[in-house]
């Protein structure tokens, strides 16, 4: 979604940010900022991505509030207690989540696919992004195959909302566990992108930008392939190097 503005006193293009809640069952769970679109999916992403679910559950927008809230059928898997959710479109987890809480639901991956390090060097130039192209404000994570194959592709403001809407969508396909595909990311490899990515079940996450310590941490210990820095024909291995395979010298 694009909003039009003044800049310089002309009409400029730029990224909707609006808030959005989740809701289970009428009780208020999660905020997170967000552009609007596929709101269903960030919705049923997030919250397998937490644990709180493990399937496809009816999810829809409510007329509340210019349709900033997002209703989805319990029950949850398990209780989140006291503990509420807010996130802003910078922020996934923003500090919580321990390795081992993450192991809970996210068991380590088997070996495989294997892929070519070219391959990974270019997912980022194969995700398409229509709405970055006018507004240079969204980021996006894509679905491949082991082969290239661009299978889905999401866009926000939230680095960590663009990936849940594709993981809410795999949801709601029966893709999940992602086993044989790769993810792909248009920014930065932050822990709660691989965390994200685990519970999803994905071996291989692909970035643009640089990761984060524990974002490597976390992908060593889960047995998932990390790779950052992808553009052109470059990109650095930070875990699972056993998937990549480089030509022959």
């Amino acid at each position: 979604m694009i909003a039009t503005v003044l800049r310089d006193g002309v009409r400029d293009e730029v990224a909707v940010e609006e808030p959005l809640e989740i809701r289970v069952d009428g009780q208020p769970l999660a905020v997170t900022m967000r552009t609007p679109g596929h709101d269903e999916e960030l919705a049923l992403g997030f919250l397998y991505g937490e644990g709180l679910i493990d399937g496809p559950r009816e999810a829809g927008l409510t007329e509340d509030l210019a349709a900033n809230i997002v209703e989805v059928s319990g029950p949850l898997l398990r209780d989140p207690g006291a503990r509420r959710f807010y996130t802003t479109s910078s922020c996934g987890v923003c500090g919580k989540g321990a390795l081992e809480e993450v192991s809970v639901y996210a068991p380590r991956l088997a070996d495989g696919p294997s892929v070519e390090r070219a391959l990974l060097a270019a997912l980022p130039d194969r995700l398409r992004q229509p709405t970055f192209e006018r507004t240079g404000g969204l980021h996006a994570t894509g679905l491949f195959t082991p082969d290239g194959e661009l299978l889905l592709v999401r866009e926000d403001v939230g680095r960590h909302n663009a990936m849940d809407k594709v993981i809410g969508r795999a949801l709601l396909d029966g893709r999940l566990p992602l086993s044989g595909a790769i993810l792909c990311v248009s920014g930065r490899l932050a822990f709660e992108l691989v965390q994200k990515a685990a519970v999803a079940g994905a071996p291989i996450l692909v970035g643009v930008g640089a990761p984060t310590s524990l974002a490597v941490e976390l992908a060593v210990d889960r047995n998932i392939t990390l790779a950052g820095f992808a553009r052109g024909d470059r990109v650095n291995v930070y875990a699972g190097t056993q998937r990549v395979r480089s030509p022959a010298a």
